[in-house]
């Protein structure tokens, strides 16, 4: 049976989750909706959709769909994720969650209701790598750990307003943050410092912060940093997690990841694509009802984006806040 998806958003998450969803056996990206309808209408052109929209309740009155990919930035957030709700239709959302926590807590608590499929795009679980971190890591007690996220300022207008992303460590840097979740364990408090220390001079419209360092306490005791930045040029970038135990060390990275453990290295590279994993793992749990190969749903993603929103609150108060 086929499965008829749509999507809403049309930039380049949005184009890349409908190619891999068109290879599938039995899967249809049915209908694509935008903020506009020739925006729409040409991405859904280009994917052979079978319907544009520039409506989401329109979409949703006009199409049978078995679930929807919201693929829209962190701002509008929030209604669109209701309406699906409400009408019982489940859901794969590209993160962050939002811009803070209030709709997040909202829409969690209605899905939880509902007893929805849902799933959020925290696509580096799906890495091999980060699977054998999070084992290695399992027999071993861990002590510190340090994340970064240092890279360029998107030059997209919502993006660089704080109303808009929320910030770099909600918007970017949650991917490094969901990461330590997933590998370590829950966070229970955090204390953040930012600035805005060049962007703000060379960009009109600047309003986020872009230098920052946020400290998190876990419910395990152990101490991580994580810092971010938006200030580098263009194709400049660093990310990656770095894990020190009693028995040695783990650096983590998108690309590859280094393991000096008891004095054995290795080197661990992915072969797996993790968006192809992340969508298999949900259009499997949408025929089965099986969930669990889902890593992150929406209260799992709820989490995460309590933890970020802590830090842009504590950066605020200079004050460290509980999770």
């Amino acid at each position: 049976m086929t499965m008829n998806i749509g999507i809403i958003g049309t930039g380049n998450f949005a184009k890349m989750h409908a190619e891999i969803l068109m290879k599938m056996k039995e899967v249809k990206v049915q209908a694509i909706c935008g903020t506009t309808y020739w925006k729409a209408e040409k991405l859904a052109i280009a994917l052979g959709a079978t319907k544009a929209y520039d409506d989401v309740k329109n979409m949703l009155d006009g199409e049978a769909l078995d679930a929807v990919y919201i693929c829209v930035p962190p701002m509008a957030h929030g209604t669109i994720e209701m309406e699906l709700v409400e009408r019982g239709v489940p859901f794969f959302i590209e993160k962050p969650l939002g811009t803070d926590l209030v709709a997040p807590s909202e829409i969690v608590t209605a899905v939880e209701k509902q007893g929805l499929v849902t799933s959020v795009g925290y696509h580096f679980r799906y890495k091999q790598s980060s699977k054998q971190v999070k084992e290695i890591i399992r027999e071993q007690k861990v002590g510190i750990v340090s994340g970064q996220w240092m890279g360029s300022m998107p030059m997209v207008d919502w993006w660089r307003r704080q109303e808009g992303s929320g910030g770099q460590f909600i918007e970017q840097t949650t991917h490094i943050v969901d990461l330590l979740r997933f590998t370590v364990g829950e966070v229970d408090e955090v204390y953040a410092l930012y600035n805005q220390q060049l962007m703000h001079e060379k960009v009109e419209n600047v309003t986020v912060a872009d230098v920052g360092t946020v400290t998190l306490k876990l419910k395990s005791g152990v101490i991580a940093t994580i810092a971010n930045t938006c200030i580098l040029p263009d194709h400049t970038f660093r990310a990656g997690l770095s894990i020190y135990t009693d028995q040695g060390f783990i650096d983590w990275t998108p690309d590859s990841t280094y393991v000096n453990i008891g004095g054995t290295q290795t080197t661990v590279k992915d072969e797996v694509n993790p968006y192809i994993a992340e969508n298999d793992a949900f259009i499997y749990a949408l025929r089965t009802g099986d969930t669990s190969r889902i890593e992150s749903d929406y209260r799992d993603a709820w989490r995460t984006q309590a933890v970020t929103t802590a830090a842009l609150q504590s950066a605020s108060l200079v004050l460290p806040v509980k999770v």
